[in-house]
């Protein structure tokens, strides 16, 4: 089947003058030209265009979808069983909202009471499950599933002002720590308020504060590079000067010695 620019835009449901576009900067070239000067477009380009548009709907920009398709190891199989996965998880976000904004529609016309806690429950879960995708495993696997469970049940039970508090105190570490990296000193005033304020901030979250706990955690900000690439994001190196912060506050001086002799 061949189609032109008119007939493939109502089929995609994407303008003419987007198709046009995607000819332009090379991303989805037509067939071929017919002899009345108009694009055509087969098999090949449609399926093409499906999953440019699969890319997009997940937010990802034209260059890097770009760079992806074009790739000699481009699997189409593989790069749909991908799109599905994540869209299924922005649909599982998605219905956490939308149950939420039903909740609170309910609630001001006076069919339900809604608590301040359960008007954030929706983005406290999407946080939960944020989480549990990038570090579940790891998570888990280092201090177990009981541990993390609590974790997972003290953010959902958080009171509006907790929840606040707990989004004040991130920045405000964050804030700190930038200007005590300056000092060049993790040993500094600067620094170990930097790491106090990190450690009130855990425990918003955590069921039970400990110093070997705390270590471990700012280890692994620099040997995950996840972790690593969120704190160096603005700042390089800012993962590590965390890290013997925290070291230093816990009084693992060996831990942070042994650092500077790796």
């Amino acid at each position: 089947m061949e189609y032109t620019v008119k007939k493939l835009s109502r089929m995609a449901n994407v303008s003419a003058r987007t198709l046009r576009y995607y000819d332009e900067i090379g991303i989805l070239k037509p067939a071929g030209i017919n002899s009345s000067g108009y694009r055509i477009y087969g098999q090949a380009e449609v399926d093409r265009l499906q999953q440019i548009l699969f890319y997009r709907e997940l937010d990802v920009s034209l260059e890097s979808i770009k760079e992806i398709i074009a790739a000699p190891s481009f699997d189409r199989v593989k790069a749909l069983r991908g799109h599905r996965e994540k869209l299924l998880e922005k649909r599982e976000r998605l219905d956490l909202l939308i149950n939420s904004i039903d909740k609170t529609i309910a609630s001001i016309e006076g069919r339900i009471t809604m608590t301040d806690p359960e008007k954030f429950e929706g983005f406290k879960q999407k946080l939960i499950n944020d989480n549990e995708k990038k570090y579940g495993d790891e998570i888990r696997q280092k201090y177990g599933d009981e541990a993390v469970n609590k974790l997972n049940e003290k953010l959902k039970s958080m009171t509006l002002e907790q929840y606040d508090e707990a989004v004040k105190l991130g920045k405000e570490v964050m804030e700190m720590l930038h200007a005590a990296f300056k000092t060049g000193d993790p040993g500094s005033e600067l620094a170990q308020k930097a790491a106090d304020l990190h450690r009130r901030w855990l425990s918003c979250y955590w069921d039970s504060y400990t110093k070997e706990a705390h270590a471990g955690v700012a280890r692994m900000y620099v040997d995950d590079e996840r972790f690593t690439a969120y704190y160096d994001k603005k700042q390089p190196g800012l993962a590590a000067f965390l890290r013997d912060a925290v070291l230093i506050y816990t009084g693992r001086i060996n831990d942070l010695n042994s650092n500077e002799n790796q």
